[in-house]
């Protein structure tokens, strides 16, 4: 007779018992991955902007919105704009990136960091991941660079292709912080600017102070899916006045301010986030500290639930950091890397929406020529992450 192990027979119960630890935290489906809520101002404030007809570009409640961003980040300056790909885009060009430059981004990160680094022009160049912060290895890129770079007049360059590495932009992903302080380093000692996208984090804390505001720039999302949503809509935060004014005026067309007369001294862009989404983020913005609260007991709720389920862990905040808990994420243990999908297809036929980790950027068709490191992290992290039931909505469920 054949003997079955226990092992076995965990790995053969793993979607059950993820799907049952989901139902007794959200109830039964159909359950979103993420979805937005509007429970304060948010009918009150569009109304006023639609009566006010001041519904693009112009009005109060952009200017309010980046004043709110500015009061709950810290940071010195908010310049919003119309989503968080474009604050990438423009933080870069504010970066010094160039024409052929290269710019050291995640391979596993969503496809935007890498599409705003091809939009200057330049090239992605992918590295490699740590298991406890989802994010970039400052370690293990440190070793990298110091092997396959060298410093010609104040610049790093790849030895490789002869090109500048130009910036480095560390992405915290599902809001939790990655290793600021080794990156921060990296970038002092090779000199490389460093650009924070932080289009997942807002509400999170690395060692007490706001992701986002280390960096020479760093940029927000207000997309739908986010902890709160303008629609569409992102902002860039700087500490620099220089470079938030560069950034208002690249982003509003490159106009010069005159009564009527229409004259543009450089490129720009119509990144301008329309008054109407700004009200929007505006009434979202006075429940963010409701919503992260919510996603904090979401966690400890599924924390709870998944503490007897074999095979998997649940992804906690870095030591020393806050995170937002934008996406709830399960980390599958590398030996049941092989039933990921048929956890995905378990949940989503029970009516609970998840989903996997993005593609890596370097398996992508516009960027399988790119340089990369060894990606042997990313590749194991990419094919074991789940993200499952996260809206804040779904907090009160468990109370």
């Amino acid at each position: 007779m054949k003997i079955i192990t226990s092992q076995q027979i965990e790995r053969k119960n793993l979607a059950e018992n993820i799907v049952s630890a989901i139902k007794e935290v959200v109830g039964p489906g159909p359950v979103a991955l993420h979805e937005p809520s509007f429970d304060g101002n948010e009918w009150l404030y569009i109304k006023e902007c639609l009566d006010s007809t001041f519904v693009s570009s112009v009005g109060k409640f952009v200017d309010r919105f980046e004043s709110d961003l500015v009061n709950f980040t810290h940071a010195k300056y908010a310049v919003s704009v119309v989503n968080g790909t474009s604050a990438l885009h423009i933080a870069l060009l504010l970066a010094g990136v160039k024409t052929n430059d290269e710019v050291l981004v995640p391979a596993l990160t969503f496809v935007a960091t890498a599409n705003a680094v091809s939009y200057c022009n330049a090239v992605p160049h992918f590295v490699d991941s740590e298991s406890h912060t989802l994010g970039i290895d400052a370690e293990k890129l440190r070793g990298y660079l110091t092997s396959y770079t060298e410093q010609r007049s104040g610049c790093c360059i790849n030895l490789s292709s002869g090109r500048v590495i130009r910036a480095l932009v560390p992405t915290h992903i599902f809001g939790h912080p990655v290793d600021l302080d080794g990156l921060l380093a990296i970038a002092q000692d090779f000199n490389i600017a460093l650009v924070e996208d932080a289009a997942e984090s807002l509400g999170s804390y690395y060692h007490g102070q706001h992701t986002g505001t280390f960096g020479l720039l760093g940029t927000l999302s207000f997309n739908g899916n986010k902890t709160i949503t303008t629609g569409g809509g992102g902002a860039i935060l700087t500490n620099d006045a220089a470079l938030a004014r560069h950034a208002k005026h690249l982003t509003t067309t490159a106009k010069l301010p005159h009564a009527w007369e229409f004259r543009h001294d450089e490129i720009g862009y119509n990144y301008r986030l329309p008054n109407l989404n700004a009200a929007l983020g505006c009434a979202q913005g006075e429940q963010l500290p409701a919503k992260l609260a919510a996603k904090r007991a979401l966690f400890a709720s599924y924390q709870s639930a998944f503490a007897q389920v074999a095979g998997v862990k649940l992804m906690n905040e870095p030591a020393r950091c806050q995170s937002n808990y934008w996406l709830q994420t399960l980390l599958l243990d590398a030996e049941y890397a092989d039933q990921r999908d048929a956890v995905l297809k378990a949940t989503n036929d029970a009516g609970f929406m998840t989903r996997p980790a993005w593609i890596l950027m370097h398996e992508l068709a516009p960027f399988k020529w790119c340089p990369r490191m060894d990606l042997t992290m990313a590749q194991s992290l990419t094919s074991r992450l789940i993200n499952i039931p996260s809206s804040s909505g779904l907090a009160a469920v468990t109370s």
